[in-house]
């Protein structure tokens, strides 16, 4: 397992008094309080990890890494095993293309048309997991990670702030928030904004990128109260709206006169992409002697358009989409625990959610002659479609403890799609933990999966409408896409060498037939399904932590490797000779790095400060025809520093200061080229950030 980092809750100081020391005091609990942490104990009970690889990261420990709660939730994964980065914020998980799972406080919360603005905020996170491996029969729908994510409640975490930070790229960053328990209902609000001159990954290394501004706001608003001493109902909302510039890359050759002209400046385009989400939880939790359940409503809705430069995407590529695509999902997921003895707990739980897809593409093409010659006449292919898919999933399982030291998990999952293409699958999964002595826990697992495609994602086949126009694809046939099977095995040790010290390893292996992935096909950042007819995944990680009262350090090792063979679904966006080629041999997939390396450490050298750094090592990902080649390795380093102190007004305040790729490194992660693969892609150079918050 991946240790858990703990840390003093705090962040930096610039002169004044430092904090005093707490010292321990004794406090009259509120009834509703104790109440609240029953639940969320029980809440807990219901979907166990059981097997599963967990690595986590408590509020002390968020805060402990450099930049803490200003670091978007897809960077904190990134100290997790087995987590590769990539461009547009997007993360690979033990060979996984997205197929992510967020779960906030036990409840699903469906995917949405994800870019690369998050619609979490880790202001708001009083604790942050990533399940992988062998998952539990209650884990379906997404199963390549599971993102868990408990909020900040009145009852544990009460009080607020008030927050400014910012720095490198013109970025500033504030944010307000505030948790407490009022006559009986427990509330925690938050909201924050963003505005950076560095909104994505540039397409060049240099410094400044060109047209690349972003503006992101978040909030996110929980809200529970008791209703009997044994039950509580909850409601969880939040929504964000996140702008983008498309960055430009200068120089390029312009392809196609436009209008007759012929020295357009790629520099100079201005296409842009907004990114929407909001989403709501209504949950009624109970715990009543052997019984726990919860009981949930949620709803989503996503949409992502891309406004493109129209001339001037014409001039370089021949074509220029506007692309808007809008998901609304909702439904109901129910789960529960029955402890029928000592030795045996039933868990059982169901899910349905039915989800409407809307798609509005405009692109604007040049008519190409019988002799093959480009027109100068561009005009508009338009293309509108919708569609509504269902899906269903019901499971049930039995944790038997057969002795103090050993426990089996098994259960059976039964999923069923109707989408663009209906399909099901029931699916058995078992897991074994065993504690041969103190401080030892080996754990052993098989699951079957069954992952349907992003209905929101899937392109319609319109090859016809583009045909003798420089907007025709590729290929000239597509099948739809549908759903993953796959077989995953998974086997780790976890063991406690010293009080401070403790070590584990995990391996898995997964073989899959219709094997997903994805790629961007076009300028847009909007990605297509689509499949390997068979696939495989397999590696180890390696991790480590030592812990003392003012030191911890953690480090993960991951040896990994994806492939696939014969593309199945939507073909016509692949160049035929790929194709052929990859039909007849495995090849790896865009997203696969060999080796993957993180690390950090966290250090208190006096009451109420903090220094912290961080590392990251990739030995490149895929590149070139059929992904035959791969990128440079690279290594990235991030320091912090962060003082409480007590400021005139008797505040408690906070001030941090961040140096994000310390030594300045080029790292390019993508070229534009592989199986997939849109455009050219480099990390931020060299940042420093620092921010002053106050505590109330």
């Amino acid at each position: 397992m991946h240790p858990v980092l703990r840390l003093s809750a705090a962040a930096l100081g610039l002169g004044a008094t430092l904090l005093p020391a707490r010292a321990e005091e004794a406090v009259e609990v509120p009834d509703t309080v104790v109440q609240a942490r029953r639940l969320d104990a029980a809440r807990n009970t219901i979907s166990p990890t059981l097997g599963a690889t967990v690595s986590t990261l408590d509020r002390n420990a968020i805060e402990g890494l450099p930049q803490g709660v200003q670091a978007p939730i897809n960077e904190l994964l990134l100290t997790f095993p087995g987590v590769v980065q990539d461009s547009f914020g997007e993360i690979h998980i033990r060979g996984e293309h997205r197929n992510l799972q967020y779960r906030i406080n036990g409840v699903t919360i469906p995917e949405g048309i994800q870019g690369f603005g998050a619609f979490l905020d880790a202001r708001g996170v009083r604790s942050l997991s990533l399940l992988t491996g062998s998952l539990p029969a209650q884990f379906g729908y997404r199963t390549g990670g599971v993102v868990d994510v408990n909020l900040i409640s009145g009852a544990s975490n009460p009080g607020g702030w008030a927050s400014i930070y910012g720095g490198s790229f013109r970025t500033f960053q504030p944010s307000i928030g505030y948790a407490g328990v009022f006559d009986g209902w427990d509330v925690f609000a938050m909201g924050t904004a963003k505005q950076s001159l560095q909104g994505i990954e540039p397409p060049t290394g240099s410094y400044d990128s060109i047209h690349n501004r972003t503006n992101q706001y978040r909030g996110l608003l929980s809200v529970s109260r008791p209703v009997t001493e044994s039950t509580r109902i909850s409601f969880i909302g939040g929504a964000s709206a996140n702008r983008f510039q498309m960055p430009n890359n200068p120089g390029q050759p312009q392809e196609y006169p436009v209008n007759g002209i012929t020295d357009f400046d790629s520099a100079r385009l201005n296409a842009h992409q907004w990114e929407r989400n909001q989403f709501g939880i209504v949950a009624l939790q109970g715990s009543e002697a052997a019984l726990d359940w919860q009981v949930a409503g949620f709803a989503r809705r996503s949409s992502t358009k891309y406004i493109p430069d129209v001339q001037g995407e014409l001039a370089f590529n021949g074509v220029a989409s506007g692309i808007q695509r809008l998901s609304q999902a909702a439904g109901v997921q129910a789960d529960a625990s029955y402890r029928l003895n000592a030795e045996h707990t039933l868990r059982f739980g169901l899910m349905t959610m039915a989800e409407r897809v809307r798609a509005w593409n405009t692109s604007f093409v040049f008519p190409i002659d019988a002799d093959g010659e480009v027109l100068d006449a561009q005009f508009p292919v338009i293309n509108n479609n919708s569609r509504t898919s269902w899906l269903y999933g019901i499971y049930l399982q039995d944790e038997w403890r057969i002795t103090d030291r050993f426990t089996l998990n098994f259960g059976l999952r039964g999923d069923y799609a109707d989408q663009a293409v209906q399909a099901g699958q029931v699916s058995p999964r078992i897991n074994a933990v065993w504690r041969p002595w103190d401080g030892t826990t080996l754990t052993l697992g098989y699951a079957r999966y069954f992952t349907p495609p992003a209905q929101d994602l899937i392109t319609p086949f319109t090859v016809g409408q583009f045909a003798d126009t420089t907007g025709a694809p590729p290929g000239t046939t597509g099948a739809t896409p549908r759903p993953e099977r796959s077989n995953y095995f998974s086997a780790g040790i976890s063991q406690r060498v010293t009080p401070e010290l403790t070590l584990g390893s995990n391996a898995w292996y997964k073989q899959a037939t219709d094997m997903l992935d994805l790629g961007q096909f076009g300028r847009a950042l909007v990605f297509t399904p689509f499949n390997y007819a068979r696939g495989q995944s397999y590696g180890i990680e390696f991790t480590g932590q030592w812990t003392t009262e003012r030191l911890s350090v953690f480090a993960n090792l991951t040896l990994s490797r994806a492939t696939g063979t014969n593309i199945r679904s939507s073909q016509f966006n692949f160049d035929p000779e790929e194709l052929s080629y990859i039909a007849g041999k495995y090849v790896r997939t865009d997203h696969d790095q060999l080796i993957t390396a993180s690390g950090g450490i966290s250090y208190r050298p006096w009451e109420g400060a903090r220094a912290s750094a961080t590392a990251f090592y990739g030995n490149g990902l895929r590149r070139g025809f059929a992904n035959s080649e791969k990128q440079p390795a690279y290594a990235t380093m991030n320091l912090g520093f962060a003082q409480e102190f007590r400021a005139y007004d008797g505040g408690a305040w906070t001030a941090r200061v961040d140096l994000i790729n310390v030594t300045d490194q080029v790292v390019q992660l993508r070229d534009g080229s592989g199986i997939g693969v849109g455009a050219p892609q480099f990390l931020p150079r060299r940042a420093i950030y620092a921010g002053l918050s106050r505590a109330f």
